[in-house]
């Protein structure tokens, strides 16, 4: 392969080159990407001789190193560890959009590396790992019905943007990676402020054409660069087993197929079918050796019926019509002891999600190479084995579940309060206790229920929902609310979320050659409606985030001070913080605001009048001691005349013997010793800093209770 680069203007003002021939020669295909001083290397490899997995075994790797952005990587370990979300999240996008474009049948493990080299900030690397893995595949010999390609879309000031830098990513009200072919858009997931359905269209529509070009630019690095692709022909079936497979079940299936039967009950009949008819074939000597083949068979009857059902009858496998959506029920305040709980309940697909409000030391640090941040919500997505009825090991999360979590995740994020707003830490944790059908928008849905349950200023109620499409010769059919079944078989996965006024998140996945506008406009107007039934559904329990948090959350207030006034808060060494901390059982946080030049403190307990008391004892600190007020103070010293009582930290005021006790004390020493505890009052503040207490003020006088 010989050494050379092309560039093309994909957008206004956008381009990228593209380099081969240079770097890992002995992959099957290897490119690099480069966008500004951001690059990629991307490479493609498939081995020659077929697995006999029963599934085509793609591998997808988008790494960042550290070291790209002239970074060392956080922690005590200095080498790059498992990949982090962000690097798994950018791995999903680009093995969706490539890998509905393989053959079927071919089973050969094939992998693609994207290891972004370099970074300048501002270009994200993980839309060119896209570009660059296809490219990689397409002038390899791996046989690939490609190109592809994969844009950002962003919009600023209602301007669309394709692949927006970081910066311009900060004041856009978009964020969209779409990922598609000439001829039509393949994938997509995204956030974005509450936009219409028309807008989003159009966001797509924008995107296209750039992928257009895109895709045009690597036919071009074909023509030059590219390899002729290897033979590949799919191991044909034995037409005599399939049409004895036909005779023995066709009949038998659609039956069950068109029963109008629930997950249980479909799945023991449709089993009971297949079985018989594995075990009467491989009985025989002839058959005996393909019972992998026949179930194959049996699996394509099934999809074919299913599909023929909702192509010609307009009915689905339960009976339901193309956009019905299953039966809801939903409850809040379910878990005794979390600080918000709520089940959602549809279908066969339920989430029992709870919420936990920490404080800032709760925050997660993530360090990624474009990012830096103290993330103060987030929302896990668990699926363990019971909810579909299966054993198996107990692991940590996998991709889906990172995906399904953030998905859900960035669908309520953007009605969340901010963390100046609220103040708490917040974590949603959704476990998935059934599943059939989307348990992603089931979590979404839970999600927003379990915040209002807690007491979160949730802006306004979120829900989500998962749509189908069966795609047949003459017409398409789009469902609602797909079920497994339905998802497995159909021909697209569409997901989206978002409040009464708009779309908050969406995720795509086609799994035939894409989608026409009109269709696409179809299902965003069918998923909006019932998007609308669902939040109905989930008013019912809960509409609005209730008054008060609960009574187990940790309890906090916030205080300004003058930045001149932090060092004394804190003390020598911090001395006085701890103090404070340990006698007021709180833990305290002080943060300079150099643009105000002012000291913010959050101080948090697990009762507010602990926090009230801290709050109390700064005040004193930096000269804000309120006449009247009381204090619990410590006896420091024990003088003839009285006792002096430090009320907080470095101010210690005053008891006069006379002010000890309603009656006349000889000795002061009779009645305190160095080191008691006692709650005294402040009488008054003399020339700036002497402060004068008593005691007996807060004693009842003799004959009162």
């Amino acid at each position: 392969m010989k050494e050379d680069f092309r560039s093309v203007e994909f957008a206004p003002g956008k381009s990228l080159s593209v380099e081969t021939g240079r770097i890992a020669k002995q992959a099957d295909g290897a490119v690099v990407v480069r966008m500004g001083d951001t690059m990629v290397l991307c490479t493609a490899v498939s081995s020659k001789e077929p697995t006999d997995k029963p599934f085509f075994p793609l591998t997808v790797d988008l790494r960042e190193s550290f070291s790209a952005g002239g970074k060392f990587p956080g922690g005590f370990i200095k080498r790059e560890g498992r990949p982090n979300d962000k690097e798994v999240l950018s791995s999903r996008l680009i093995d969706r959009s490539l890998r509905p474009l393989f053959p079927d049948g071919y089973r050969f493990d094939t992998q693609i590396i994207c290891s972004v080299l370099s970074s300048d900030g501002e270009h994200n690397g993980d839309v060119l790992g896209g570009v660059g893995a296809s490219a990689a595949l397409h002038i390899s010999d791996v046989p690939f019905a490609g190109p592809i390609a994969e844009v950002r879309v962003g919009r600023v000031d209602g301007e669309f943007i394709i692949n927006p830098t970081l910066s311009e990513m900060e004041a856009s009200d978009i964020d969209m990676i779409i990922g598609g072919t000439a001829e039509s858009v393949i994938m997509m997931e995204g956030e974005m402020e509450e936009i219409s359905e028309k807008e989003m269209l159009n966001a797509i529509k924008e995107a296209h054409k750039s992928i257009k070009k895109l895709c045009a630019f690597q036919e071009e690095l074909r023509e030059e660069f590219g390899k002729p692709k290897r033979e590949f022909e799919p191991v044909p079936v034995d037409e005599d087993l399939q049409s004895k497979v036909h005779e023995l079940a066709e009949q038998r299936v659609r039956e069950v197929v068109g029963t109008g039967l629930g997950k249980e009950s479909y799945s023991e009949q449709l089993d009971e079918v297949k079985n018989d008819v594995v075990e009467e074939l491989t009985d025989t000597d002839e058959y005996a050796e393909e019972k992998g083949t026949i179930k194959d068979i049996l699996s394509k009857i099934e999809k074919h019926e299913l599909r023929k059902l909702i192509l010609e009858k307009k009915r689905r496998i339960d009976g339901r019509a193309p956009g019905d959506i299953r039966d809801i029920w939903t409850q809040v305040d379910y878990l005794a002891r979390t600080h918000g709980s709520a089940i959602f309940t549809r279908g066969e697909t339920q989430a029992l999600v709870s919420v936990t409000l920490g404080t800032k030391q709760d925050a997660q640090a993530v360090d990624t190479l474009l990012t830096e941040e103290d993330k103060t919500f987030f929302l896990h997505y668990n699926f363990p084995n019971y909810s579909v009825g299966e054993a198996g090991f107990m692991r940590g999360p996998g991709r889906r579940e990172i995906g399904h979590g953030h998905l859900a995740e960035r669908s309520i994020g953007k009605l969340m309060p901010t963390f100046d707003e609220f103040g708490y830490v917040i974590r949603v944790i959704s476990d998935i206790t059934e599943s059939n059908g989307s348990s992603s928008m089931a979590s979404v849905c839970g999600g927003s229920m379990a915040l209002m349950d807690a007491g979160v200023p949730l802006k306004k109620p979120v829900a989500g929902i998962a749509m189908g499409m069966i795609v047949g010769d003459d017409e398409s059919v789009v469902l609602s609310d797909i079920r497994g079944e339905e998802d497995f078989m159909g021909d697209m996965d569409f997901k989206t979320a978002g409040s009464r006024d708009g779309i908050t998140a969406c995720q795509m996945d086609m799994k035939v050659s894409g989608i026409s506008y009109e269709k696409l406009e179809e299902a965003l107007e069918q998923a909006r409606q019932g998007r609308l039934h669902i939040l109905d559904k989930m008013a019912e329990s809960i509409s609005e985030p209730r008054e008060h948090i609960s009574e187990f959350a940790p309890q906090f207030i916030n205080m300004e001070i003058d930045a001149d006034e932090i060092g004394s808060v804190i003390g020598p060494g911090g001395k006085v913080i701890q103090t404070l901390q340990k006698e007021t059982d709180t833990e305290i946080w002080v943060e300079e605001d150099e643009e105000r030049s002012v000291g913010k403190i959050t101080i948090t307990a697990d009762a507010l009048s602990k926090a009230e008391e801290a709050k109390k004892r700064i005040e004193g600190i930096v000269g804000h001691l309120e006449e009247g007020a009381t204090y619990h103070g410590t006896v420091k010293a024990i003088k003839d005349y009285g006792a002096f009582v430090e009320i907080v930290p470095g101010k210690d005021g005053l008891l006069h013997v006379s002010e000890i006790n309603h009656s006349h004390v000889d000795n002061v020493s009779d009645v305190l010793s160095v080191g008691d505890e006692l709650d005294v009052k402040l009488l008054k503040v003399e020339h700036g800093n002497k402060l004068r207490l008593s005691r007996k003020a807060l004693l009842p006088k003799e004959g009162e209770e």
